[in-house]
């Protein structure tokens, strides 16, 4: 990967390109129906609740305004179709209450974006993001392709949610990487923030869902699909779902593609790296860095995931591949999972494992480094199984990891649009 290249794990680009922030069955608690709290003129409030339900508001923050011709520039200088817009867009960041990986309540924020026109009761998109290191790279907080699906969907004419996940944005603590489950109660709590400020906004939600969801979110999307579904909240129907190029089967496609070529080193140096530290916090893989990562690496690989460092830092400050960072014992183990890494695993490999009732359109391109198309097929095998109909795998053709997402998003809009 040279520099001139677009940073396909995290939509962050290098140096000479613009800084660009795209990149399970859960059981999970339901929130009462809290008011949220108004939001004053001038789109900047920091009202608190006196209790802490699940998915209730702690401030509204207005973060961009476009008119039609201003969010028109704004894609098209980011080389994405704007074919769809009809509409100006306004941004909110809400911060919201929420629970962490362990069930203990905290704080997240995320981005909700309202059309400025169209109808009075709004039809709602949850856009969920891909691989992120960085806080500032999340959508609440990051202007750029974080924001690409939900401008492109609220030009169009429906509110559009987008999760920043726990520990990222300015939400507190590291963020739990690759943990499905807490990242959907995440995505979930959004859309519960996204009904009280859309209330308060005066631009209340019909309680329809669309999702989607890039990479780490394509998966994030159709685990949150699988918890709407069975009735996580009353509030909120399923209508369709379309996720791109996501991770679903780490033990069947995206571990294996590691070690045959189909990922590359700098992508798998990066996805391995972080899943591992942040799967440690929750099933202590090692107790010592040192029994998985080899020196001088060891000392300074969980320090590298903290929120505050790039993408950038991370590659600069390890070496060039998997086989160069594992320790030979842990090299081999990675093949061949046992314990609490093979835990970590299969907690994270149930997304597909359910029977959609919603049309389910699986975006993936077939020249994609990072996430092979071969986890599309299994996900579409495995939700077929479950007796599925109405389910399509859609190549994008010869494009890598980031092209899948921008030739899918406008794509995906225009076929929610089209979804009653």
């Amino acid at each position: 990967m040279t520099n001139d290249t677009y940073n396909s794990r995290t939509g962050q680009g290098t140096s000479r390109r613009r800084r660009q922030a795209v990149a399970v069955a859960v059981a999970l608690l339901l929130a009462g129906g809290a008011a949220a709290p108004a939001v004053a003129a001038g789109g900047h409030t920091a009202a608190e609740r006196p209790h802490g339900e699940r998915g209730s508001l702690v401030s509204v923050t207005r973060v961009a305004g476009f008119d039609r011709p201003g969010v028109t520039r704004w894609l098209t200088a980011r080389d994405m179709d704007a074919s769809s817009v009809r509409y100006g867009v306004t941004a909110y960041r809400l911060t919201y209450r929420t629970v962490d990986a362990h069930g203990r309540p905290t704080t997240a924020t995320g981005l909700f974006t309202l059309p400025r026109g169209g109808d009075h009761r709004l039809g709602l998109v949850s856009d969920t993001h891909g691989t992120m290191v960085h806080r500032d790279y999340a959508p609440s907080v990051g202007d750029d392709f974080g924001r690409v699906p939900s401008y492109l969907n609220a030009a169009a004419g429906k509110a559009v949610a987008a999760p920043d996940y726990l520990g990222l944005g300015q939400g507190p603590g590291v963020h739990p990487y690759m943990d499905t489950a807490s990242s959907v109660t995440a995505s979930l709590d959004m859309l519960r923030a996204a009904r009280h400020a859309a209330d308060r906004l005066g631009r209340p939600l019909t309680g329809d869902v669309y999702a989607t969801g890039f990479s780490q979110g394509g998966q994030v999307a159709m685990a949150l699909g699988d918890a709407l579904q069975s009735g996580a909240d009353r509030h909120f129907r399923l209508r369709a779902l379309a996720p791109v190029s996501g991770p679903y089967d780490l033990s069947g496609e995206e571990i294996p593609a590691l070690f045959d070529g189909r990922v590359n080193n700098t992508s798998g140096l990066f996805y391995t790296s972080y899943f591992l530290v942040a799967q440690n916090r929750l099933h202590s893989i090692y107790k010592d860095p040192g029994e998985v990562f080899r020196a001088p690496y060891a000392d300074r690989v969980e320090a590298l995931f903290d929120g505050e460092h790039t993408e950038e830092d991370v590659v600069a400050a390890l070496p060039g591949s998997v086989k160069e960072l594992l320790t030979p014992e842990f090299y081999a183990r990675m093949q061949h999972p046992t314990g609490a890494l093979k835990e970590a695993l299969d907690a994270n490999d149930t997304a597909c494992a359910w029977k959609p009732d919603v049309p389910v359109r699986l975006y993936a391109g077939a020249a994609d480094t990072d996430v092979p198309i071969g986890n599309a097929g299994s996900c579409a095998a495995q939700l077929a199984g479950a007796g599925a109909g109405r389910i399509r795998v859609l190549d994008q053709g010869a494009v890598d990891h980031f092209g899948s997402f921008a030739k899918s998003a406008p794509q995906i809009t225009r076929w929610f649009e089209q979804t009653p």
